[in-house]
C-alpha cells in the first residue's frame, strides 16, 4: 500500500511540475496591421511564401531578462528577436542574422523607419557581391522587404538595419550581411509596434543562453532628441 503511496505521489507531482512549465503560443501576426499597399506588393511577390519552422514563428513567450517594456532584443545566437511587452512576456519573432565575421552586437535605437525602403548597397557589399546596382527601389522585390528600423548610435547611423525580406527560407539562419531581417509580415507587426527612439540591444555571441544585463539603463520605447530622422 505504501509503495502505491509513493508512485501516486511521484505522479502527482510530475503533473504540478508539467503544468508549471511555459506554454509557447504560436500567433500569426495579426492582418490588421497590413494596410492596403501592403497587401498589393504581397500580392505580387515573387518568392516562395514558405513559412519558417515552428520553432522561428511569431510567438507570445515569458521573458526573464531586465530590460523594460518596449525594448527590441535580439537574440543572434538562437535566431530570435524580442519585443519586451508588460507582464514578463514578450513577442518573440524568428530572424535570420549576420555570418559571424558581419553581425553587430551592442546597444542602439530606431534612429528611422521607413516603408518599402528603397536600398542602397553599402560599398562594402559592393566589394564582396559584383554586378549590383546603386540601388534597388522599394517594394516587394527589394532585398529589404516591406518595413526597415534604422538602428543608430548617438547620431551615426550604424549602417545596421531590421528589416523584412524576400526570402523567407532563411528565417533561423546566420547569412545576412550582417542585417536583421524578418519574415515581411512580421517586420510589419513589430514596425506597427514600436517608434523612432525605441532601444535595441544585440547581444553579443554566446551571451543568448545566459541571463544578460545591459551595462546602462535601458529605456524602452520613446522618443530621443539625438536620433537622426
Amino acid at each position: 500500500m505504501s509503495s502505491l503511496k509513493v508512485i501516486l505521489g511521484l505522479l502527482a507531482a510530475g503533473l504540478a511540475l508539467s503544468g508549471c512549465m511555459p506554454a509557447t503560443t504560436y500567433q500569426a501576426a495579426p492582418e490588421a496591421t497590413l494596410k492596403p499597399n501592403d497587401k498589393a506588393q504581397l500580392a505580387k511577390a515573387r518568392y516562395a511564401a514558405v513559412k519558417p519552422p515552428e520553432p522561428f514563428r511569431r510567438a507570445i513567450v515569458d521573458y526573464h531578462r531586465k530590460e523594460l517594456p518596449g525594448t527590441i532584443v535580439v537574440d543572434s545566437d538562437n535566431h530570435y528577436l524580442y519585443l519586451v511587452q508588460d507582464g514578463g512576456k514578450a513577442i518573440r519573432y524568428g530572424v535570420t542574422v549576420g555570418e559571424e565575421a558581419l553581425a553587430f552586437s551592442g546597444i542602439a535605437r530606431v534612429g528611422n523607419m521607413a516603408e518599402w525602403p528603397k536600398w542602397t548597397p553599402t560599398a562594402d557589399i559592393h566589394k564582396r557581391i559584383e554586378g549590383l546596382p546603386a540601388s534597388v527601389p522599394g517594394g516587394v522585390d527589394n532585398p529589404l522587404g516591406a518595413r526597415a528600423l534604422y538602428l543608430y548610435q548617438g547620431n551615426r547611423d550604424t549602417l545596421f538595419r531590421i528589416h523584412g525580406t524576400n526570402q523567407p527560407e532563411y528565417i533561423g539562419a546566420s547569412i545576412s550581411s550582417g542585417c536583421i531581417r524578418m519574415t515581411n509580415e512580421d517586420v510589419i507587426d513589430l514596425y506597427s509596434r514600436v517608434k523612432t527612439g525605441t532601444v535595441v540591444v544585440v547581444l553579443e555571441p554566446k551571451q543568448g543562453d545566459s541571463p544578460f544585463n545591459s551595462k546602462m539603463a535601458l529605456q524602452g520605447g520613446g522618443n530621443s532628441s539625438s536620433m537622426a530622422q
